[in-house]
This record gives C-alpha cells, structure tokens and sequence, in this order.
C-alpha cells in the first residue's frame, strides 16, 4: 500500500530534475547570478564580522606597550628631577627649597594635632679652619659624615636640611624641648667617638634648639635657634643650648 502510494512521488521527482537540467542556458546563468547576489547580500549583512589574520604582528598594541614604557621613563626622570630640586647634592640633606617644602606640611600638621614642632640649629665647628689646613675636600668629607651620621641617628619623621655652608636645620614633629635636646647632645658623643674615615680628624658640632611657639613664624624660629647656637659657640662650643 505504503509504495504503491510513493512511487508516483518519485518518478515525479525524476522528471522534474530532468526538466531542471534541460532548461536553456541562458536560464541557468541567471540563477548563477541570483546566487552570487545574495553571497554579495549575506556579505553586507554581516559586515561586522572580520577574519583576523593571526599571523599579522598586533601593531597598535605594539605601539601602545612601548607609549606606556616611555611614560614610565619620563615618571622616573621627573621624579629625579624633582629630587634633585630639593636635595642638597653633597650630602644628600634637603636643601633650602626642599626645606621650606617640608616645613609647611609639618606646621600646618602640628597646627592641625595640636603637637609641638622642635628646631634645631647645627653649626659644624672650626670648618673655616678644617678647610684652610687640611683643604676644601677635608670640608666637604665632613659636611657628608655629618649629615650621614644624623640621617642614620634621626627618626623616618624627622628632617634634615643643609642650610648653607656648613650649617644644618634639623625638625622635629611631635617633639618637646628637653627631649630634643638629649636627642642631638646623645649625637654629639657619637659623633666626637668617630672620626673622619682614613682622617685622624674629629668633627664637633654646636647646636641651638627650639620649640615653635603658637603663631610663631618659622624666621622668627630660626633667629631663636641662632642665638642659642651662638650661646653654644661662646660657652666652648661641642654642646647644645636651649632657647
């Protein structure tokens, strides 16, 4: 029953490929063409999608590794640039700019905490006379031994600064007067313990230290610190006078 009912089906079929493939030329060629229309179609649709060729070198992403590298490097040299702006280049202290950078933020802190900001005043002594006798490169070779003594002796939060010559500014947040003052008499004997490298030379220091006062200006500190240091000259000098 069930192929007695299909057999017509498939010689219908027949028939109508053999009528598909006696169709003229002309016919057949238009049908290619409409095929290749809609490829060309299907291609616009699509359009968003692109075949990425692997073995092409990934050029914009190149370029932008290398832009994030030469970023890097101008970071490192303006923060040596930077550096070198406010560092003393012989003893590695701050110098003066670097020195008024810093006390700005640690006076508007203990403004802020309510906490005292200690001064000291250092003046190396007989430099004039260490230069004339053993000549400039003695001077210098003892301005870095003391600054490198200090540094190695003070806190992370304290600050050195070469003021000039052979005159030091240390600050002291959080720091009162006798305690300020033990700190740098207690470098002192350091120090008179150990002399120059490969020179029999000691170097001494005199000091004035200070408390910034409410209100007080840091000049009118410093002038404070520089009487005290004066005192500390007079009385024999090697010791630390308070103000």
């Amino acid at each position: 029953m069930f192929k007695h009912d299909q057999s017509p089906l498939v010689h219908s079929s027949r028939r109508a490929s053999r009528r598909l493939h006696r169709r003229p030329a002309s016919i057949q060629l238009a049908a290619q063409e409409a095929i290749g229309r809609s490829a060309v179609i299907g291609r616009s649709r699509h359009s968003h999608i692109r075949q990425i060729d692997a073995t092409r070198p990934a050029a914009p992403i190149l370029e932008l590794l290398a832009a994030e590298v030469r970023i890097g490097e101008l970071e490192a040299a303006l923060n040596e640039a930077r550096a070198a702006a406010f560092t003393d280049a012989l003893t590695g202290a701050l110098n003066r700019r670097g020195f008024d950078d810093a006390y700005q933020r640690e006076v508007a802190r203990a403004r802020r905490n309510g906490s005292r900001l200690a001064l000291a005043l250092i003046d190396l002594d007989d430099f004039k006379r260490l230069n004339d006798t053993l000549g400039h490169q003695a001077g210098d070779e003892a301005l870095v031994h003391l600054a490198k003594g200090l540094r190695a002796a003070l806190r992370p939060s304290d600050i050195l600064c070469r003021f000039g010559g052979e005159e030091f500014v240390l600050l002291l947040p959080e720091t009162g007067l006798s305690e300020a003052a033990t700190a740098i008499a207690r470098f002192q004997r350091h120090l008179a313990a150990n002399a120059l490298p490969d020179r029999d030379v000691v170097v001494t220091f005199s000091a004035g230290v200070v408390v910034q006062g409410p209100g007080e200006s840091l000049e009118d500190s410093l002038q404070r610190a520089d009487a005290a240091t004066y005192a500390a000259k007079r009385a024999g000098k090697n010791c630390v006078v308070t103000a």
